[in-house]
């Protein structure tokens, strides 16, 4: 069994660092704040596929830093509701949201999003979480809880990067699984579990070729600043985390592992 490895903790504790903020630009290619799978082209796209506008009501599960929700608001001037479990990315997020001066349209706060959501009924137009749900037990009970609060005609955007398509060892499946609760899905399983909720789908695509690239740059750019960042990481931490990496660029690149995006919309 692979050993318990810090991910989300430690690159939120250093969001501000400019270490981190250099890997996430050799990364991604732009700082968005991001610690997922998803490429600039990528999260430029979320908005148009949700159809964002200056008047939608947006909701992000798993926002993270909130950089990325920022970045929605900013570019779309629509108001959004980040929520996330991870209490230093809501302290990062709710900072840079006053730092921006955008407190008026976009908000924080710390949800545990496999309970029921704090949310009104019918209440945001769309709805996108980004390599969240596989973390989140009971996942029929959360898209459930996401179609109840979005408005009839709302549309719902969410990434899995772990749909099983392969042959995969317990070795790896547990050092995939280092950096906390995971929950992998065999072909064919969001789809069911959509439509039980009451979505109707829209379209699925397959990113998992970019998911794996995402991969590789993430260690290696980790990689090249090693002494930095063992400075503010243990070692047994960075090597854990190159391990997880590097088990996530084979497993998806050689397609073992998918990372599927689907499109859903609540029917008016």
């Amino acid at each position: 069994m692979s050993p318990g490895v810090d991910l989300y903790n430690n690159a939120y504790a250093h969001y501000s660092d400019e270490v981190y903020g250099q890997i996430r630009i050799e990364t991604y290619g732009e700082d968005l704040g991001q610690t997922g799978w998803a490429t600039t082209e990528e999260s430029n796209e979320i908005p148009r596929s949700l159809q964002v506008t200056s008047r939608s009501s947006v909701l992000e599960i798993g926002c993270g830093s909130g950089r990325y929700a920022l970045y929605v608001a900013a570019t779309t001037g629509c108001s959004l509701l980040g929520l996330d479990i991870n209490a230093p990315g809501i302290h990062t997020a709710n900072a840079l949201a006053e730092a921006r001066g955008l407190t008026d349209r976009v908000r924080f706060q710390i949800a545990d999003a496999s309970q029921n959501l704090p949310l009104d009924r019918c209440s945001f137009d769309s709805a996108f979480s980004n390599d969240v749900l596989c973390h989140i037990p009971n996942r029929l009970a959360v898209l459930r809880e996401l179609f109840r609060v979005l408005k009839p005609g709302g549309l719902f955007l969410f990434s899995d990067a772990l749909v099983i398509s392969g042959v995969v060892s317990h070795q790896e499946l547990a050092t995939r699984s280092s950096i906390g609760l995971y929950i992998f899905s065999p072909p064919g399983e969001n789809e069911r579990l959509l439509q039980q909720a009451g979505f109707q789908l829209i379209r699925v695509t397959d990113t998992s070729e970019n998911a794996g690239e995402i991969a590789r740059r993430w260690r290696d750019a980790r990689q090249k600043r090693r002494e930095a960042l063992l400075s503010m990481e243990s070692g047994q931490n960075f090597e854990g985390l190159q391990k997880f990496l590097s088990t996530v660029h084979v497993l998806t690149s050689e397609r073992r592992l998918l990372r599927l995006l689907y499109l859903a919309h609540k029917p008016v």
